[in-house]
């Protein structure tokens, strides 16, 4: 079986597009929608319950699972697929609320570390049920352990393309 692949030009681009056919335009846009409401969801329920956004969550949960709650600022950056300087402005509100640090690693003397501190990881105790209960009442208690079963695949072989670290 040959795989068809349409002439590109200099610039990759294929000269002639490969249009959806019905079936997955209807699949693309089921999964670009359901994904945008979810997450919608998610951060409402976060945001309202916890008072907590879901990118201040992730780096949160990102530095509670780094090795002495301390992580580059470079490396969280890509963690959460942020810019840096996004990254360094959620972190100054971070540190406003007295939940994240910063520190000049002692290797090189130029990065800095983010630190989670004892404040932002009892922030992150509380908002964790919130966070885990919107996720099971909004995704999970709506699928079929067959249909997890397939989402984890889906997820997992999107993930060795799009990301094969």
């Amino acid at each position: 079986m040959t795989s068809q692949v349409s002439p590109t030009q200099d610039d990759g681009v294929p000269a002639q597009p490969r249009w959806l056919d019905a079936e997955e335009q209807r699949a693309w846009r089921a999964w670009l929608y359901s994904t945008t409401l979810l997450e919608d969801r998610l951060e409402r329920d976060l945001t309202h319950s916890a008072g907590v956004s879901s990118a201040y969550y992730e780096i949160l949960v990102q530095l509670s699972e780094a090795p002495e709650r301390r992580m580059r600022m470079s490396q969280l950056a890509d963690r959460c697929l942020a810019s840096r300087s996004r990254l360094s402005h959620a972190v100054s509100r971070l540190e406003e609320r007295g939940w994240v640090a910063r520190e000049v690693c002692v290797e090189d003397g130029r990065g800095q570390l983010a630190v989670l501190t004892d404040e932002g990881m009892s922030a992150l105790q509380q908002a964790a049920p919130v966070h885990v209960a919107s996720v099971r009442t909004h995704l999970f208690d709506q699928l079929s352990p067959t249909q997890v079963a397939a989402m984890r695949d889906i997820g997992e072989t999107l993930l060795r393309h799009l990301d094969p670290r």
